[in-house]
Formats: structure tokens, sequence, C-alpha cells
């Protein structure tokens, strides 16, 4: 439950990542710490971004859209 979370929140820093929300900055410091003190090691981070990025990439290409998008967030995970 606690990773379902996880993918959850990270879900919705991606989702709002490119906005104005003035919230984000902490939502993101919540993540960290969250993800830190569940010692969550980083390849599992890593998943949980690419399992994001291809459900997405896969919505888009249904409604006939481009992926290409996509691209930007990889600055999301660095």
């Amino acid at each position: 439950a606690f990773l379902q979370q996880i993918k959850s929140d990270y879900r919705e820093i991606l989702i709002n990542y490119f906005t104005t929300d003035k919230n984000l900055q902490e939502k993101i410091d919540k993540f960290i710490n969250a993800v830190f003190c569940a010692n969550i090691p980083v390849p599992q981070i890593i998943e949980i971004h690419m399992e994001l990025i291809d459900e997405f990439s896969k919505h888009l290409k249904l409604e006939g859209r481009s992926d290409e998008t996509l691209l930007d967030y990889r600055l999301t995970l660095i």
C-alpha cells in the first residue's frame, strides 16, 4: 500500500511539474522525505518513474498524440 501511495504521489508531481502549482515544491519535499525514511532504493524509484512515463506514453498514443513531450520529463527524475 505504501508503494502505491508513493507512485500516486510521484504521478501527481509529474503531472504538475511544468505548471505553476505553488505547492509543488512542498509535495516534492514530502515525497523525498517519505522515500528517504522508508529507505526505498534509488533503482526502485527509477522503476516507478519509468512505469509512469510508459503509462503516459501509452495514454498519449491512444489519444493519437505524440509522446515526444515526455522527453521533458527526464528532467524531473534528475
